[in-house]
């Protein structure tokens, strides 16, 4: 059975062209957030988690001495590189590596940023104190990632719609859950800032398995009156729209270490 961590390099390694240019995830208003609640200084030094096509590296670079960005598919590495080559930016170093197994020291960063990607994480607390080792006293970690509400039918509905879509998906997580993991996992929780967009369905059956476009249009077509009111479903132009669930995170390290014996 394929893993997540190999399904990510299949499929992002397909798509990887896609995300460049990819409007959500060079989305300025979010990424002026992140960079914000990071707050980096010029000495400092960022690492970026499953940087992906590298915006949040390229958006933290000018503010840093280096940010080091790491991702387990080569091809999402070569875009990384691609675009700070064309912004002319000389402090992203680039690593390929898996987020469960970070290849540095302990305390080497000040800044870990973490985007659009810990959903696709295979076992996020061991992702998570992967990040809490190598960030420093005082560091930062920000996050902005897919998420659902507190709602049992949404959330079962997105992640399964998000499964048919990207089989490296394993689960969007809600609010409360990630303010519980982060404490399990060794971190203080300074913010946890939930949001909604509005996408239309396209943006869950692009470059998607006719089989599972169907699938993806029959769940959402079977949606009952409470589940679509919940999820916001209506139609504009011929085209069916609904929420989609986000989450930012600013956490800092703890004391006390992370309990490694826990789950979720």
């Amino acid at each position: 059975m394929e893993t997540p961590e190999r399904a990510a390099q299949r499929i992002f390694g397909e798509r990887s062209a896609f995300y460049a240019g990819s409007p959500v995830h060079k989305d300025p208003e979010v990424l002026k957030h992140v960079i914000g609640l990071a707050a980096p200084r010029i000495d400092e030094i960022a690492l970026d988690v499953a940087t992906g096509s590298g915006h949040t590296a390229a958006a933290l670079a000018p503010h840093l001495a280096n940010v080091v960005c790491v991702d387990i598919t080569r091809q999402m590495l070569a875009q990384a590189e691609k675009m700070a080559i064309e912004l002319g930016i000389h402090n992203m170093t680039l690593c390929l590596a898996d987020a469960h197994e970070l290849p540095f020291h302990d305390n080497e960063f000040d800044i870990v940023t973490c985007r659009r990607a810990p959903h696709h994480f295979s076992d996020l607390m061991e992702a998570l104190r992967e990040i809490r080792r190598v960030l420093r006293s005082g560091g930062r970690l920000v996050i902005d990632d897919r998420s659902v509400p507190e709602d049992d039918s949404v959330d079962s509905c997105m992640n399964q719609l998000d499964r048919l879509h990207d089989a490296s998906h394993v689960r969007e997580y809600r609010p409360s859950e990630w303010r519980r993991i982060l404490a399990k996992c060794g971190f203080r929780v300074d913010l946890v800032e939930p949001y909604s967009k509005r996408l239309p369905l396209t943006s869950l059956t692009t470059d998607v398995s006719p089989k599972n476009v169907d699938r993806i249009r029959e769940i959402v077509d079977g949606l009952n009156c409470n589940q679509r009111k919940a999820m916001n479903v209506t139609q504009r132009g011929g085209e069916v729209y609904l929420n989609h669930w986000y989450v930012t995170l600013l956490a800092h390290p703890t004391e006390a270490q992370p309990d490694d014996t826990s789950s979720y």
